[in-house]
């Protein structure tokens, strides 16, 4: 089933590319399912490049009377079009049967975010203490809002990454490209007060984040110390890391940064990834319109 030709694939991945390791292993996982379904779990024979349209066809049918996601339907589809779009490259086939294939549609669905004014009422609610997991916590939520990184990116900040001097911090993202984020002097001045008390605590680590001990932190203990601060505001009914990165395009739009500017700022790698939120400021917009305007609330005669 040339096994080697996906071993190569994922390393053009891995090396050429700069997949990241998550995305290399869902891959993998996915081409190791088609793998299993073509051959019957290797009760039969089968070769990469004798695969047809219907054969791929027949393994989505298959995926989706499992009810799987629409989203994991998408991804699967994607990676298998893109196993024979490489071996097309390798001149390995001469076609990918996998390019008519359609994906599977996915539901229209607006990030949920918080709004500007509960979060400002959950951060400026002051902390009268130096407790160095406190202080940790506020600032874990603080930063995820400000700055738009992903719940991984922070886990992963390293210490030397933050310069308070400058007001701008340095992540790591996705496909192992870095990134310059400023930020505020408010957000700096909790910095340092984190690394005060977090020295002091003898929690001083490679990563900005730590444990006690100077552990990093991993990635259930950000999700719920942001739920449970979140718990506390309206607006979403998902109290998420993610949220407070919706939040952040959000505020930043609405308060009017550019489309391409926070297109940078979060790391995405088209702008089409980031024009969804202008689809949320816009549906924010309407809203109040509808509930303000009086022409808006006059009722037909």
């Amino acid at each position: 089933m040339s096994i080697g030709t996906i071993d190569n694939f994922l390393q053009y991945l891995r090396v050429e590319l700069n997949y990241s390791q998550h995305t290399v292993a869902s891959y993998k996982r996915d081409l190791t399912q088609f793998v299993d379904f073509i051959t019957d779990h290797g009760k039969r024979a089968a070769h990469l490049s004798t695969i047809d349209t219907t054969d791929i066809r027949l393994w989505v049918a298959e995926l989706s009377s499992h009810n799987l996601a629409h989203s994991s339907l998408r991804r699967k589809v994607q990676a298998v079009r893109a196993l024979y779009k490489y071996m097309m490259r390798k001149q390995l086939v001469e076609e990918n049967p996998a390019a008519d294939v359609e994906l599977a549609r996915l539901p229209h669905r607006l990030p949920q975010f918080v709004r500007e004014q509960n979060m400002s009422a959950l951060l400026d609610d002051a902390i009268d203490t130096d407790d160095a997991i406190e202080v940790r916590n506020r600032l874990i939520v603080m930063m995820l809002y400000e700055t738009g990184m992903r719940r991984g990116e922070l886990i992963t900040l390293q210490d030397k990454w933050v310069d308070t001097t400058s007001c701008q911090l340095r992540v790591h993202g996705k496909r192992d490209k870095d990134r310059i984020i400023p930020f505020g002097t408010e957000l700096a001045q909790w910095i340092e007060r984190y690394r005060s008390v977090r020295d002091k605590a003898g929690m001083k680590g490679d990563t900005f984040f730590t444990r006690t001990g100077g552990q990093p932190l991993y990635p259930s203990l950000v999700y719920h110390v942001v739920h449970d601060a979140l718990m506390s505001v309206g607006g979403s009914d998902k109290k998420s890391p993610h949220v407070l990165r919706h939040s952040f395009a959000t505020a930043m739009l609405n308060n009017g940064a550019r489309l391409d500017s926070v297109k940078e700022l979060m790391g995405h790698e088209s702008i089409s990834t980031t024009q969804i939120y202008t689809h949320v400021t816009l549906s924010d917009l309407m809203n109040n319109y509808k509930l303000a305007h009086p022409r808006a609330l006059k009722k037909g005669g």
